[in-house]
């Protein structure tokens, strides 16, 4: 057994893993040099892109969705790269362009900060409504991370 708890044959035990909010049969090529599009499942768990081979349960690989640019390229196509090696970039073919914009749009909001610009930008919104801040029950509004610091609260773009 994994650490996706899942045993030969399919069954499952053992701590249940969190469930993909999107996943996909595409096309993938990686950033390797005379690498080719091949057939992967891809999962997108939280801010993690796995990578599966088709029939396998076990991910060959993960990106971590943080510091990268998530870009359109040509038709049906999108690719990941990272803000320290620009060079390292993952190509996504869909069937389709409505695909392709799905996922753009899911990977874009799986970051971190992502999440914490949303927190940060709700948070500011129902305190201008209600006069109260909605973290101050939970003990956490004076952290720092949940903190607008000197920047104005920019919307996180939900659409």
């Amino acid at each position: 057994m994994g650490p996706w708890g899942l045993q030969r044959g399919g069954g499952r035990r053992g701590p249940a893993r969190p469930p993909a909010e999107k996943a996909a049969e595409i096309l993938m090529r990686l950033p390797k040099k005379g690498s080719v599009l091949k057939k992967r499942l891809v999962k997108l768990v939280v801010n993690f892109l796995f990578y599966f081979r088709t029939d396998e349960a076990e991910p060959i690989g993960a990106l971590l969705l943080e510091h990268c640019r998530i870009a359109k390229e040509e038709e049906n196509v999108f690719s990941i790269s990272f803000i320290e090696e620009p060079e390292r970039k993952y190509c996504f073919e869909c069937d389709s362009e409505e695909q392709c914009r799905e996922w753009i749009e899911a990977l874009k909001r799986a970051s971190y900060e992502f999440m914490r610009r949303s927190l940060i930008f709700y948070r500011n919104e129902i305190q201008k409504m209600t006069g109260k801040d909605p973290l101050e029950q939970f003990g956490i509004s004076e952290e720092a991370r949940f903190q607008l610091g000197t920047r104005k609260p920019e919307s996180p773009g939900l659409g």
